[in-house]
């Protein structure tokens, strides 16, 4: 399961491009952009149907500023542009996000047909997934040895409503910061175990009820199957135990901070509030 290659671009990047046109106007990509909010610059391609057409440059919020809004876009658009390959290792991608400041690198195939484009927010996303798989592993074997049985793992999405939790309570704080993952892209997978009609979260609690909150119906998940050999899992008799049967049943915490931030704390000043800091 443990895989030593190093993510690449194509893995990561998003497909689904919105573009803009060398013959579209200046007015045109403000409408673009106020229409979705989440755009701050397009790729330019060569396709006036908005498809991914060969990269002929980029345009972005700043390079419209103070333009006529009926000037071309082929007339102010950047061409001497930064641009990452489809096998391209994640890594090597960050570096030149890193070096160059640009937030978005456009991905192109050998014949410079835009086919995707990478974000620093990719980037990040890939660096949080690379560790899960080392967390199912080891579960997998743990509960391998426990229950003298074999298991495999399958990577799908599994409906959040459903989930039987493992865990008590969770703390808002951090319930708080997955929120702000999820509404950018940012959250790992969930860790859940499948047997029968069951599925057990096992990691993931904060992510997945801030997902719940955020009325996100599925979750991205590695799901470890349990074959019908095994009657009960000792996490299923744990949550039945704590009175666990769905994500309503977890305590949120939210008058205390979570224990690594009590952890990390430090203060300069004996005589400061810190949490005036």
């Amino acid at each position: 399961m443990e895989s030593s290659s190093k993510p690449k671009v194509e893995e990561y990047m998003t497909e689904d491009v919105v573009t803009v046109s060398p013959p579209d106007t200046v007015g045109d990509v403000i409408d673009e952009m106020l229409n979705d909010e989440g755009h701050s610059g397009f790729p330019v391609v060569d396709d006036t149907d908005r498809g991914n057409g060969k990269l002929q440059g980029f345009v972005t919020a700043r390079r419209l500023l103070g333009r006529d809004e009926l000037e071309r876009i082929d007339d102010m658009m950047a061409t001497n542009l930064v641009v990452a390959e489809p096998e391209m290792k994640v890594d090597d991608a960050a570096r030149v996000i890193l070096r160059s400041g640009i937030q978005k690198l456009p991905v192109v195939d050998d014949d410079g047909v835009l086919v995707g484009i990478i974000s620093n927010s990719d980037v990040i996303r890939s660096q949080i997934e690379r560790a899960t798989p080392s967390k199912v592993w080891k579960l997998m074997r743990t509960l391998e040895s426990i229950h003298e049985t074999e298991l495999r793992e399958e990577r799908r999405e599994v409906p959040i409503d459903v989930l039987v939790p493992t865990q008590e309570r969770i703390y808002a704080d951090e319930l708080d910061g997955r929120s702000y993952e999820l509404k950018h892209g940012l959250a790992e997978p969930i860790i859940v175990v499948e047997r029968g009609d069951e599925l057990v979260l096992v990691d993931g609690h904060h992510r997945a009820i801030a997902a719940n909150r955020l009325g996100i119906d599925e979750m991205d998940a590695y799901v470890i199957v349990v074959g019908d050999d095994v009657e009960e899992l000792g996490l299923e008799k744990t949550a039945r135990k704590s009175g666990l049967r769905t994500l309503e049943d977890v305590e949120v915490v939210d008058y205390a901070r979570h224990p690594l931030i009590e952890a990390t704390r430090y203060d300069t000043d004996a005589d400061t509030d810190s949490e005036d800091v």
